[in-house]
């Protein structure tokens, strides 16, 4: 058993929907994980921009020297968010600016690019969320070479926020088959496929690694489809078990993480899956 696959996979989304929680509860919620025994598989901080200011107030009113809070801010409005965004974090010395994750409208993606290729400094990755509503194929081409990866998003607060199986497939094929790391937000709150009471159809994250890993391997659109699609959970946690370190650090390459607004939920679905011990998440 290896925890390669699932090290970094967690980034800290608890002020965004559906969990919405206060800044004066998520930040030392985040601290203790990044300070527990599950901080290996611990994520950035994220924030929208539009709460940026929020956050430096809150951290203004801390005692005592910390370490730089390590944060990945989202752009929701596109390329002219870029900047202000990224000034608004190098402004505070007590912010450490990991990534941005920046939307793009249909077709926009390279604009985006350029953006975060201008103003992101060294150290920090670049996001890129394509539209689903346009060519993602052709969107994610005008990543390559720009050195920023892709993001997507796989649920919402609506049926149709979510995409099914063959349209995340797609999107897959496409970033594994042009090289493109990518991340995920919204609608992975469990390690497997599952219906929610809601009626919400939502992807797994142990479903999206190992169809990522189905694909570096060559398996077809379709077929990582089928591997979205599997419910039975002990059978994808025996399958990603077998997975070696190398394998899974090539799966990671690619999937480099997800927005979750519940850290311990889905390290409880792998402890419960015997993916993971459950000394790790005591």
């Amino acid at each position: 058993m290896s925890a390669v696959l699932y090290r970094g996979l967690f980034d800290d989304a608890a002020l965004f929907p559906p969990g919405n929680a206060p800044m004066g509860g998520a930040l030392p919620a985040h601290r203790d994980h990044r300070a527990g025994p599950r901080a290996e598989y611990v994520g950035p901080f994220l924030v929208s921009d539009a709460r940026v200011g929020e956050l430096r107030a809150v951290l203004a009113r801390e005692e005592g020297p910390s370490e730089p809070l390590a944060v990945g801010v989202t752009v929701p409005g596109g390329a002219d968010g870029v900047a202000p965004a990224v000034a608004a974090v190098l402004a505070d010395p007590a912010l450490r600016l990991v990534a941005v994750e920046a939307a793009a409208k249909p077709g926009g993606a390279a604009a985006v690019a350029e953006r975060l290729t201008a103003h992101l400094p060294e150290g920090a990755e670049g996001f890129v969320e394509v539209s689903r509503q346009g060519d993602v194929h052709a969107d994610l081409e005008s990543l390559t070479g720009t050195g920023h990866s892709a993001k997507f998003r796989t649920g919402g607060l609506r049926p149709e926020a979510h995409p099914g199986e063959e349209e995340l497939a797609e999107f897959l094929h496409a970033a594994v088959a042009l090289e493109t790391p990518f991340k995920c937000t919204a609608g992975l709150h469990h390690a497997v496929r599952h219906t929610t009471a809601e009626g919400f159809e939502q992807h797994g994250f142990l479903n999206v690694l190992l169809a990522t890993a189905a694909l570096i391997d060559g398996a077809t659109e379709k077929e990582a489809a089928h591997v979205l699609a599997d419910r039975d959970g002990p059978r994808l946690a025996a399958l990603a078990a077998k997975l070696s370190d190398a394998e899974a650090e090539r799966v990671r390459r690619r999937f480099r993480s997800f927005g979750t607004c519940s850290i311990t939920e889905p390290l409880e679905d792998l402890v419960v899956l015997g993916a993971l011990p459950a000394s790790r998440t005591r």
